[in-house]
């Protein structure tokens, strides 16, 4: 008996895989959907540009509110697992540039250091190299189109 690749991986259902890419999508969607909730309506681009400055960012007016920005919707984007991997790419560099910039000096540990930020690059890395999985917006769309043309 032989088993398609998309069926089974190491003996785990792709059903099993797909809900666990969801849940992943979920949670670590509503992660940077807070941060970037945080920034734009409690901080704004003003008091975000203004820390960015304070800590070295370099063009913290740009780079501030693209951050938010970038973390607000691109969370949304995640969660929803809809243009999953260009927001997992995009979300990736937010991350590597927070560590580099920012958390790399205090160290590997919380609550200051790249421990989150690193998890976070991870998990947003995996996204832009896996895909949504079928629970996704992603599939609906391309399950849609795919019916259009056929």
């Amino acid at each position: 008996m032989t088993t398609s690749p998309m069926t089974l991986t190491r003996g785990i259902p792709s059903s099993r895989i797909n809900a666990g890419l969801a849940i992943l999508r979920v949670v670590v969607g509503g992660i940077f959907i807070a941060h970037g909730a945080q920034k734009l309506f409690v901080y704004g681009f003003g008091g975000v540009s203004g820390a960015f400055g304070q800590i070295g960012v370099p063009l913290p007016g740009i780079v501030g509110p693209a951050v938010a920005l970038l973390e607000f919707f691109g969370g949304i984007a995640l969660l929803l697992g809809l243009l999953t991997r260009l927001a997992g790419l995009g979300l990736f560099f937010n991350m590597l540039g927070a560590m580099f910039l920012v958390h790399l000096p205090n160290g590997f540990f919380n609550p200051n250091g790249i421990e989150f930020p690193l998890s976070l690059a991870g998990a947003a890395l995996g996204f832009a190299l896996m895909g949504p999985g079928a629970y996704s917006l992603d599939q609906a769309l391309a399950d849609r189109q795919h019916r259009t043309q056929t």
